[in-house]
């Protein structure tokens, strides 16, 4: 069923902490958090734990998480990996066993090729910047959980899109069928076995999801389904620190969260296009979508070849994100005509769902973290008496075993995940992402052009119309140019001229990502928070 977007928003102003994400009672959560003097992470936890109770579509325990953290008194930004790793027995000979030329994208082989990285990213989080027991910062969700949570049409029009899917497992259609019904909007859902779950970690904390009870539930499921992690899988899994990357736009430092996931491609995209001066472009013109495609397809070109799990592949990130690499890439932007497609293929899909976090503390501790379970509800599978849809993201895995994102054991798949910080003169200035697979660095690239370029606030950037190059299906051309509709027709009429197959959207698409962002004023350090209208979202400060 369509949703109908309205839309005029102002941002939201806060002097002390702000929380923004797709769904209002999240960020609620994360704020009632920091208003019981919890850190920005301690928000970003409880804010990210009942987005997988009450969006249960896009996020959740099963699925994988990637985070960049701002450190408020040394400024330093940190990044953490929460990618979740093939299970041992996740070989391509064991995929050829069972006949397979390619991963499926639901089922139990995706839902359990990789163990669910999410919540050890959580609990190290937490660990090295927690403030308040994770009893408390998992109360919300506990209680959305157990005692229920009302459904927005969003999520209803998400259980209806994936009826058929949902509807073949027992415990998946029990959870979201109930009665054997799509749930209307306003109705109330609750998954008690979620809340158990959720309780053991907030118990016992790393050891209650990845040992134990719940442990032993995931791998007796997976089992019994011919699924292929075990009880070692998970206890093997753990969080990591690393290094992000960083690049420079104009005046401005953008951090993003390096290999496996493709954060590096929205620096590339930035050092393609500044030298094109796109301030003197206008915000809505065609010139300006022109060179944001062109530069689109050059990086996802370099992407495809060499993205993977750097603990198993050499990644030239460096090379990727400097200067030098774009000078010579750029050579095959043609301002007047499209790039072909062959002569520059890029591969990946549009379609995945994701949910974003943004939160701020006040002592100027930030959280940028992206999580996800990839496909709609996952692999539209739960976990026996978890609770937990499983994710599907191991279907990002080749498997050509000449290419660096070959699956094997104990590695992470691609990912498109990714989340960002900037910096002006040294100081935070903004912390901002979105949902929506390989759209999210085309997302990324139009909020900070319109932030930067154009001086928007964060609100107008998340609202202003979007675009999206690619596919979402595998009928559509690879190079299609997804337009919303508010795009003036002069502009869409001289895209398609240029070359450009246009998918002309309404006015607004739920499909063109949802984004959310906080900046901080550098004068008085007011906090300014956007939510996307294409999502139940909310920007809440305190």
């Amino acid at each position: 069923m369509p949703i109908e977007i309205r839309t005029g928003r102002p941002v939201t102003l806060a002097p002390q902490g702000m929380v923004t994400s797709p769904h209002a009672l999240a960020s609620s959560a994360g704020v009632d958090v920091l208003r019981a003097g919890g850190s920005a992470v301690d928000a970003a936890i409880a804010t990210s734990a009942v987005l997988a109770v009450v969006y249960p579509h896009m996020t959740g325990l099963g699925g994988d998480a990637f985070w960049l953290i701002h450190e408020g008194h040394s400024g330093a930004v940190k990044f953490l990996n929460g990618g979740g790793k093939a299970a041992a027995t996740a070989s391509l000979a064991a995929l050829r066993e069972r006949g397979m030329s390619e991963i499926p994208l639901r089922g139990i082989v995706p839902a359990t090729l990789t163990v669910p990285g999410a919540v050890a990213s959580w609990t190290e989080a937490h660990q090295a910047h927690g403030r308040l027991p994770l009893a408390k910062v998992l109360e919300s969700a506990i209680v959305y959980a157990r005692d229920g949570f009302p459904v927005t049409a969003r999520l209803a029009s998400f259980i209806e899109l994936m009826h058929g899917e949902l509807v073949q497992q027992a415990e998946a259609a029990a959870l979201f069928l109930p009665d054997g019904a799509i749930p209307a909007a306003g109705a109330k859902l609750a998954n008690p076995d979620l809340a158990r779950t959720l309780q053991a970690i907030a118990d016992t904390g790393w050891a209650g999801f990845y040992r134990g009870a719940v442990a032993e539930e995931l791998a007796r499921f997976s089992r019994e389904a011919g699924g292929l992690f075990r009880e070692a899988d998970l206890e093997h899994q753990m969080a990591s620190w690393g290094v992000p990357l960083v690049g420079r736009y104009r005046n401005v430092d953008i951090y993003n969260t390096p290999p496996p996931t493709q954060g590096f491609s929205v620096i590339e995209m930035l050092n393609l296009l500044e030298p094109y001066e796109l301030n003197k472009k206008d915000l809505l013109g065609p010139d300006r979508v022109h060179l944001m495609v062109q530069a689109k397809q050059i990086a996802y070109h370099d992407r495809d070849g060499v993205l993977a799990d750097p603990a198993f592949a050499e990644v030239p990130v460096e090379r990727l994100i400097s200067k030098a690499h774009a000078a010579k890439r750029a050579e095959l932007i043609d301002v007047r005509s499209v790039l072909r497609w062959d002569q520059v293929p890029s591969y990946g899909s549009l379609a995945g769902d994701t949910v974003y976090v943004a939160a701020v503390d006040s002592d100027g501790n930030a959280v940028s973290l992206i999580q996800s379970l990839y496909g709609a509800f996952g692999s539209c599978l739960v976990a026996g008496r978890t609770g937990v849809v499983l994710q599907n993201r191991g279907a990002y895995f080749s498997l050509d075993s000449d290419h660096p994102n070959r699956l094997e054991p104990g590695k992470i798949p691609l990912h498109t995940l990714i989340a960002s910080l900037a910096k002006r003169d040294g100081r935070l200035w903004s912390v901002l992402g979105c949902m929506g697979a390989d759209g999210q660095p085309q997302i990324q690239l139009q909020l900070y052009s319109a932030m930067i370029d154009h001086g928007l606030d964060i609100q107008e950037a998340i609202e202003l119309p979007r675009f999206l190059s690619g596919r979402f299906g595998l009928g559509e051309a690879r190079d299609t140019l997804h337009l919303e509709g508010r795009f003036p027709g002069e502009v869409v009429c001289e895209l398609a001229q240029r070359g450009h197959i246009v998918d002309r959207w309404g006015a607004w698409n739920e499909m063109a990502g949802h984004a959310h962002g906080i900046t901080i004023d550098p004068q008085g350090g007011i906090l300014i928070g956007g939510s996307d209208p294409r999502s139940d979202g909310a920007a809440i400060g305190h």
